[in-house]
C-alpha cells in the first residue's frame, strides 16, 4: 500500500487502535474484530514483548490491514519494524533520526510532541502528522488552541480519546486520533471477547461519521 493511500485511510477513518498484544493470534483476531466495526489500523507498541515477531506474522496474514509500530525511539528500531511489515511508525517524543529514516523508506511517521515548540519542530523535521501526547490532560480545547496559529500542521491526539469525545477532538481540528484501552478494553482482549471490541469500534466509527454528517447538514442549511 502506497504512503498516500495509508495517509488517506487515516484521514478518512480518524481512529487508530493502540494495542499491546500478548500473541500473534490475539493481534490477528483483534484486527479482524476492529475491521468488522469499521476500523482498519493498529499501532502495535514496542513495549509489547515480541512485537516484531507479531508484526511479521500479522502483516503476512492480513496484508490489507494497516499495522504500524509505535513507541519507536531510534532509527534502528524503525528500520527493523519497516522490514517486518510496519506500514507506519509512531514515536512517543521528537526523534529526528526516526523521521529521517521513515522518509527515506517513504513510510508514514507520526512524531510525538506536546508543546507548540515541539510540534513545530516535529513538523519541520518531516513528520507526516504530530502525535499530541498525552492528550487527556488538555482535551479537545488544546487541539483547537494549537490549530489556531498552526492550521497547516496535522495533529493526532493520543491518550484519553474515547467514543464520547472523539467527535469533539475531530471538530477541534484533529486530523486523526489514536485510542487504546477505551477502544480495546484489557478485559475484552484477555477474554477474547471480539464481539465487544467490534461493538466498541462501531461506536467510534459512528461518532466519527456524526461529524461529517453535521458538516454536510450545515452546508445545506
Amino acid at each position: 500500500m502506497h504512503k498516500d493511500a495509508i495517509l488517506a485511510k487515516f484521514k478518512a477513518e480518524k481512529v487508530i487502535a493502540l494495542i499491546r498484544a500478548d500473541s500473534p493470534d490475539g493481534l490477528l483476531d483483534c484486527a479482524r474484530a476492529l475491521a468488522a466495526g469499521g476500523l482498519t489500523s493498529i499501532e502495535l507498541t514496542m513495549t509489547t514483548p515480541g512485537a516484531i515477531r507479531m508484526l511479521e506474522q500479522a502483516t503476512a496474514e492480513l496484508p490489507e490491514f494497516v499495522f504500524g509500530l509505535g513507541t519507536v525511539l531510534d532509527a534502528a528500531t524503525a528500520r527493523i519494524g519497516i522490514l517486518a511489515g510496519a506500514k507506519f511508525i509512531v514515536t512517543p517524543a521528537l526523534r529526528p533520526e526516526v523521521i529521517e529514516l521513515c522518509r527515506r523508506y517513504s513510510v508514514p511517521v507520526f512524531s510525538g510532541a506536546l508543546t507548540p515548540t515541539e510540534i513545530v519542530a516535529a513538523w519541520e523535521a518531516g513528520a507526516d502528522a504530530v502525535k499530541i501526547f498525552p492528550a487527556e490532560f488538555f482535551g479537545p480545547a488544546y487541539i483547537k488552541a494549537i490549530k489556531a496559529p498552526l492550521p497547516h500542521i496535522e495533529l493526532v491526539p493520543t491518550g484519553g480519546v474515547n467514543e464520547s469525545n472523539v467527535a469533539d477532538f475531530i471538530r477541534a481540528g484533529a486530523w486523526a486520533t489514536a485510542a487504546g484501552s477505551s477502544l480495546i478494553e484489557a478485559k475484552a482482549f484477555k477474554e477474547k471477547n471480539w464481539a465487544a471490541i467490534t461493538a466498541r469500534a462501531q461506536a467510534f466509527a459512528t461518532a466519527v461519521a456524526s461529524v461529517s454528517e453535521r458538516k454536510i447538514a450545515s452546508q445545506h442549511a
